[in-house]
């Protein structure tokens, strides 16, 4: 009988314990809830700490306070200027009001999507009316700033703050991406060929100014030299003509001289003079003033003997 009551008191001490856990909950930090009676919100819970509720009859859900991230993919949008670009975002935003949160879109799954449609809607509202220049470079921020608004309108109805938005990237297409740079390259190798032409010329026009001037220069040159060169021989046959004037002897002597060394310097020209000429008078005499001997007259020269022919025999029979 006394076993019997401990264990009815032991099962009934264990179903009100478990009564006791499920009538409370616990509120973290980072989260809100909303108590829901047979699925209908009673009130809602954004402070944190141990809350309590009527078990088996409530139930809680549990949201998220952080700031959450939404990575939509990339998309195509047409700037005004009628150019195209893949644009990859991403937005930020939290639940604040989780009563009209879970009315709305009741999951993190199902907001992200809502929210991806608005953000994409309003990037090519946005962007279709900017041009490349100001999404890549001008107004990017101030652009940003109006999605972000825009946005955040769409937003609000289902509970949801959204915090920011950012172009992560904003490129041309890859075909487009190719064209451009071949045009780039395109422009630049123009650019190249016409400076090399530039160059070019100018160094023409300066090898040329140089060739000019060299030329001028050695015409000068040479012209000063000869003027010099022909100063000299004047100084020379002045000089030479004081020394003649003065020694007309040794003058001769000396040009003499000259004359043998050039005369008998070898070479393959040949000369034939008589050793009885002027030319050797200085060979035979070294004051040169021996005269020529008398030359023998032809008609005393003794006759060469007469050359004596035979005739050829006749040939045998």
């Amino acid at each position: 009988m006394k076993n019997g009551l401990f264990g009815l008191g032991a099962l009934l001490i264990a179903a009100l314990a478990f009564t006791a856990y499920l009538s409370v909950y616990i509120i973290n930090p980072d989260q809100q809830a909303l108590v829901l009676q047979f699925g209908e919100i009673r009130k809602s819970e954004q402070e944190a700490g141990l809350k309590f509720k009527i078990p088996f009859v409530q139930n809680v859900r549990f949201f998220d306070k952080r700031v959450l991230d939404l990575n939509m993919p990339p998309i195509e949008a047409i700037a005004s200027d009628k150019k195209r670009l893949i644009v990859d975002a991403f937005a930020r935003y939290r639940i604040t009001d989780p009563v009209l949160f879970y009315q709305t879109v009741n999951n993190i799954n199902e907001a992200n999507q809502r929210l991806s449609t608005f953000l994409q809607s309003s990037l090519r509202s946005v962007l279709a009316r900017a041009t490349f220049v100001q999404v890549v470079r001008d107004e990017r921020a101030e652009l940003m700033d109006e999605i972000r608004e825009d946005v955040a309108i769409r937003a609000a109805p289902i509970g949801i703050e959204v915090i920011d938005v950012k172009i992560r990237r904003a490129d041309l297409p890859q075909t487009n991406s190719d064209a451009i740079f071949r045009r780039m390259q395109t422009e630049r190798q123009r650019e190249a060929t016409e400076l090399r032409a530039q160059g070019e010329e100018q160094a023409r026009r300066i090898r040329s100014r140089a060739d000019r001037d060299a030329t001028v220069l050695i015409a000068e040159a040479n012209r000063d030299a000869e003027i010099m060169r022909g100063d000299g021989d004047a100084e020379r046959t002045n000089i030479f003509a004081d020394a003649f004037s003065e020694d007309p002897e040794f003058f001769s002597f000396y040009r003499s001289m000259q004359a043998y060394a050039a005369g008998l310097e070898s070479g393959e020209t040949s000369m034939v003079l008589s050793p009885n000429s002027e030319f050797f008078r200085y060979f035979r005499d070294p004051r040169g003033t021996e005269l020529t001997p008398t030359r023998v007259p032809a008609t005393e020269m003794p006759a060469a003997p007469a050359a004596r022919t035979e005739a050829p025999a006749a040939p045998a029979q």
